[in-house]
C-alpha cells in the first residue's frame, strides 16, 4: 500500500466502517470522516491494532464534517490540504434516503445534497486544493437502485427541489440522487487528469446499514420482505475495496461495478449527452469551476 491515505466518507459506521476496517488490515493509512466527532473518534480507535505486523500506517485520523451543508465539505477539503496529507483513494460512501421532503440551508433537497452533491463538490474541491495523488482513485458508493430514478432528460433537476411539487416517494428520491450522481461521475470521468480514475460502486442490499434507520412509509414496510436476500457489510464492501486496492488499477474508469466487476447501469445511466448536462448544471449549482482536459 502507498503511503498516501484513504479518505472515507460516512467513515463512523456502517459499509463506510466496514471498507475502513479491510483497508487498515490491508495496510492502508485511514482517514475516516463523520458528522459526529465522538463516534467518528470511537469509530476510529475500534481500527487501531489491526494494521499488519510491519506495516508503517499510521493509527486512523478522523475529521468532522455534516456533508448536507457545501461550506462543511469546502472546509474538510481546506482541512485536509493544510494538514499536507496526499489522497490516493476517496471513498464516497456517505448517503442516506430520507422519509420526506426537506431543504438544506443551501436551498436544496437533502437527499441530493448528501448523495449527489457532496461527493462531486469534495471530489473538486480536492482537485482544486491539489490533494489528490496522481494515481488517485475515486470511489462513489452508488446503488443498483439507480435504475428506479426519474429524471427529465431535457431539463434534469440536480437540486432535487422538483421533489416539492410532487409526489415525494422515498424510494424514487433516492434512486433518482444515485442516478444524478452516476451521470455527473461518467463525465467528470473523461475530465480527470490522466492518470486518475473514477469509479462507481455497487455494493448491493445490505442488512444492518445506517440507511435503514431513515425507512418511512413503503419503504419502510417492503424491507422486512428483502431481508433474506440482504448481503453482510463484508459482502457489500468486496467491491469499493477491491476498486480502492487492485493492481492494476481497473477498467473503465467512469464505469459501475458489482461483485468486482463491470456492470451495466440503466440506459439514462450511460446517456453522454445527458451526463454532460447534468455535470454542467451541478457544477453550476454549486459553484464549482467546471474540469477541462
Amino acid at each position: 500500500m502507498s503511503s498516501g491515505i484513504a479518505v472515507i466518507t460516512g467513515g463512523a459506521s456502517g459499509l463506510g466502517l466496514v471498507a475502513a476496517r479491510h483497508l487498515v488490515k490491508a495496510g492502508q493509512n485511514v482517514v475516516l470522516v463523520g458528522r459526529d466527532a465522538t463516534r467518528t473518534r470511537a469509530a476510529a480507535d475500534r481500527l487501531r491494532g489491526l494494521a499488519p505486523a510491519g506495516s508503517d500506517a499510521a493509527p486512523p485520523r478522523t475529521y468532522t464534517a455534516d456533508l448536507e451543508q457545501w461550506s462543511q465539505v469546502k472546509a474538510l477539503a481546506a482541512k485536509l490540504a493544510a494538514d499536507r496529507h496526499p489522497v490516493d483513494v476517496l471513498i464516497n460512501n456517505a448517503g442516506a434516503a430520507f422519509p420526506r421532503y426537506e431543504q438544506t440551508p443551501d436551498g436544496v433537497e437533502r437527499t441530493y445534497a448528501l448523495n449527489h452533491h457532496a461527493p462531486f463538490l469534495l471530489t473538486h474541491a480536492l482537485l482544486t486544493e491539489g490533494v489528490l495523488t496522481l494515481e488517485a482513485r475515486i470511489i462513489n458508493m452508488s446503488s443498483f437502485v439507480e435504475k428506479r430514478g426519474r429524471l427529465d432528460a431535457t431539463d434534469p433537476d440536480v437540486a432535487g427541489t422538483s421533489w416539492s411539487k410532487r409526489f415525494y416517494n422515498q424510494i424514487n428520491v433516492y434512486a433518482t440522487s444515485k442516478l444524478v450522481s452516476l451521470l455527473a461521475a461518467r463525465e467528470l470521468a473523461h475530465r480527470l487528469p490522466d492518470g486518475m480514475s473514477l469509479y462507481n460502486a455497487n455494493p448491493g442490499m445490505v442488512k444492518g446499514t445506517g440507511m435503514n434507520s431513515n425507512a418511512g412509509g413503503l419503504m419502510r414496510l417492503t424491507a422486512p420482505l428483502f431481508r433474506p436476500f440482504a448481503i453482510t457489510p463484508d459482502e457489500g464492501v468486496q467491491t469499493p475495496v477491491w476498486l480502492a486496492s487492485a493492481s492494476p488499477a481497473p477498467h473503465p474508469s467512469g464505469g459501475f461495478f458489482s461483485e468486482s466487476q463491470p456492470d451495466t447501469p440503466s440506459r439514462l445511466a450511460l446517456n453522454d449527452t445527458l451526463a454532460r448536462t447534468v455535470y454542467t448544471k451541478t457544477a453550476a449549482l454549486l459553484g464549482v469551476e467546471p474540469l477541462t482536459r
